[in-house]
Protein backbone atom coordinates (compact mmCIF):
# COMPACT_ATOMS: atom_id res chain seq x y z
CA UNK A 1 0.00 0.00 0.00
CA UNK A 2 1.54 3.40 -0.90
CA UNK A 3 -0.21 6.09 0.88
CA UNK A 4 0.42 9.94 0.17
CA UNK A 5 -0.16 11.53 3.49
CA UNK A 6 -0.81 15.41 3.55
CA UNK A 7 -1.39 17.07 6.84
CA UNK A 8 -2.38 20.70 6.46
CA UNK A 9 -3.86 20.75 9.81
CA UNK A 10 -2.12 22.05 13.34
CA UNK A 11 -3.36 18.79 14.96
CA UNK A 12 -0.82 16.00 16.07
CA UNK A 13 -1.72 12.78 13.88
CA UNK A 14 -0.86 8.96 14.33
CA UNK A 15 2.42 8.08 12.30
CA UNK A 16 2.60 6.64 8.44
CA UNK A 17 2.89 3.37 9.21
CA UNK A 18 -0.13 3.60 11.31
CA UNK A 19 -2.09 4.60 8.50
CA UNK A 20 -0.65 2.05 6.25
CA UNK A 21 -1.75 -0.94 8.63
CA UNK A 22 -5.17 0.32 8.59
CA UNK A 23 -5.61 1.24 4.79
CA UNK A 24 -4.10 -2.15 4.17
CA UNK A 25 -6.55 -4.39 6.71
CA UNK A 26 -9.30 -2.55 5.16
CA UNK A 27 -8.55 -3.33 1.75
CA UNK A 28 -6.67 -6.17 1.58
CA UNK A 29 -4.87 -5.16 -1.40
CA UNK A 30 -0.87 -4.69 -1.51
CA UNK A 31 -0.92 -2.67 -4.74
CA UNK A 32 -2.99 0.07 -4.36
CA UNK A 33 -1.99 3.26 -4.14
CA UNK A 34 -3.99 6.15 -1.71
CA UNK A 35 -4.09 9.58 -1.04
CA UNK A 36 -5.05 11.00 2.72
CA UNK A 37 -4.99 14.66 3.34
CA UNK A 38 -5.71 15.61 7.31
CA UNK A 39 -7.57 19.62 7.29
CA UNK A 40 -8.49 21.49 9.24
CA UNK A 41 -12.62 22.22 9.61
CA UNK A 42 -12.97 25.09 7.85
CA UNK A 43 -11.31 22.80 4.80
CA UNK A 44 -13.11 20.39 5.41
CA UNK A 45 -17.00 22.36 5.89
CA UNK A 46 -15.74 23.98 2.53
CA UNK A 47 -15.15 20.56 1.02
CA UNK A 48 -18.43 19.04 2.41
CA UNK A 49 -20.58 21.78 0.93
CA UNK A 50 -18.90 21.71 -2.47
CA UNK A 51 -18.88 17.75 -2.89
CA UNK A 52 -22.19 16.70 -0.58
CA UNK A 53 -24.30 20.15 -0.49
CA UNK A 54 -24.11 19.40 3.08
CA UNK A 55 -23.18 21.96 6.22
CA UNK A 56 -20.08 22.56 8.58
CA UNK A 57 -17.28 19.70 8.86
CA UNK A 58 -17.56 15.95 8.93
CA UNK A 59 -15.48 13.13 9.59
CA UNK A 60 -14.27 11.82 6.77
CA UNK A 61 -14.80 12.03 3.01
CA UNK A 62 -14.26 9.50 0.67
CA UNK A 63 -13.33 10.46 -3.22
CA UNK A 64 -13.13 7.79 -5.48
CA UNK A 65 -10.38 7.61 -8.52
CA UNK A 66 -12.83 7.16 -11.76
CA UNK A 67 -10.67 5.97 -14.35
CA UNK A 68 -12.41 4.82 -17.40
CA UNK A 69 -13.81 0.64 -17.71
CA UNK A 70 -10.24 -1.29 -19.24
CA UNK A 71 -7.58 0.79 -17.76
CA UNK A 72 -5.48 -0.12 -15.54
CA UNK A 73 -5.06 1.69 -12.13
CA UNK A 74 -3.70 0.93 -8.57
CA UNK A 75 -4.96 4.34 -7.61
CA UNK A 76 -7.57 3.28 -5.02
CA UNK A 77 -8.70 7.44 -4.29
CA UNK A 78 -8.28 10.27 -1.99
CA UNK A 79 -9.74 10.44 1.68
CA UNK A 80 -10.02 13.57 3.71
CA UNK A 81 -10.14 13.81 7.48
CA UNK A 82 -10.80 16.65 9.54
CA UNK A 83 -8.42 16.03 12.53
CA UNK A 84 -10.29 18.72 14.85
CA UNK A 85 -13.44 16.14 14.47
CA UNK A 86 -11.51 12.78 14.87
CA UNK A 87 -10.66 14.28 18.34
CA UNK A 88 -14.08 15.89 19.21
CA UNK A 89 -15.71 12.89 18.57
CA UNK A 90 -13.39 10.46 19.84
CA UNK A 91 -14.07 12.54 23.12
CA UNK A 92 -17.56 12.79 22.93
CA UNK A 93 -18.16 8.74 21.96
CA UNK A 94 -15.33 7.96 24.72
CA UNK A 95 -12.92 6.01 22.48
CA UNK A 96 -9.54 6.15 22.25
CA UNK A 97 -8.08 9.01 19.65
CA UNK A 98 -5.91 6.49 18.02
CA UNK A 99 -9.19 3.35 17.62
CA UNK A 100 -11.35 6.00 16.22
CA UNK A 101 -8.55 7.39 13.39
CA UNK A 102 -8.56 3.50 12.65
CA UNK A 103 -11.95 3.45 12.40
CA UNK A 104 -12.45 6.12 10.40
CA UNK A 105 -9.93 5.27 7.70
CA UNK A 106 -11.12 1.98 7.83
CA UNK A 107 -14.74 3.53 7.06
CA UNK A 108 -13.26 5.66 4.46
CA UNK A 109 -11.63 2.92 2.32
CA UNK A 110 -14.86 0.81 2.45
CA UNK A 111 -16.73 4.08 0.92
CA UNK A 112 -13.61 3.98 -1.51
CA UNK A 113 -14.14 -0.04 -2.28
CA UNK A 114 -18.32 0.37 -3.09
CA UNK A 115 -19.59 0.10 0.27
CA UNK A 116 -22.29 2.44 1.74
CA UNK A 117 -25.02 3.21 4.38
CA UNK A 118 -27.70 4.66 2.94
CA UNK A 119 -30.23 1.50 3.40
CA UNK A 120 -30.21 -0.20 6.26
CA UNK A 121 -29.01 -3.66 5.05
CA UNK A 122 -25.83 -1.82 3.38
CA UNK A 123 -25.02 0.13 6.84
CA UNK A 124 -25.12 -3.29 8.88
CA UNK A 125 -23.21 -4.87 6.35
CA UNK A 126 -20.50 -2.00 6.29
CA UNK A 127 -20.79 -2.02 9.84
CA UNK A 128 -20.19 -5.54 10.57
CA UNK A 129 -17.18 -5.14 8.41
CA UNK A 130 -15.35 -2.14 10.38
CA UNK A 131 -16.33 -4.29 13.46
CA UNK A 132 -14.34 -7.51 11.89
CA UNK A 133 -11.52 -5.64 10.34
CA UNK A 134 -10.96 -3.44 13.30
CA UNK A 135 -11.42 -6.52 16.15
CA UNK A 136 -8.63 -8.16 13.87
CA UNK A 137 -6.53 -5.05 14.10
CA UNK A 138 -7.20 -5.49 18.13
CA UNK A 139 -9.41 -2.76 18.51
CA UNK A 140 -13.19 -2.68 20.11
CA UNK A 141 -16.34 -2.60 18.22
CA UNK A 142 -16.58 1.09 17.40
CA UNK A 143 -20.24 1.16 17.76
CA UNK A 144 -20.68 0.47 21.55
CA UNK A 145 -20.15 2.39 24.24
CA UNK A 146 -16.83 2.63 25.05
CA UNK A 147 -15.52 3.39 28.85
CA UNK A 148 -11.81 4.59 28.60
CA UNK A 149 -10.04 6.63 31.40
CA UNK A 150 -9.55 9.79 30.61
CA UNK A 151 -6.07 10.95 32.62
Amino acid sequence: MIIDLDNVSAAPIPGIERFKAWAQAASREEDLELSIRIVDERECAELNRMYRQKEGPTNVLSFSCDVPEGVPCQILGDLVICAPVVEREALEQNKSLEAHWAHLVIHGILHLLGFDHMEEAAAEEMEALEIKILQDLGYTNPYEPQEISRL
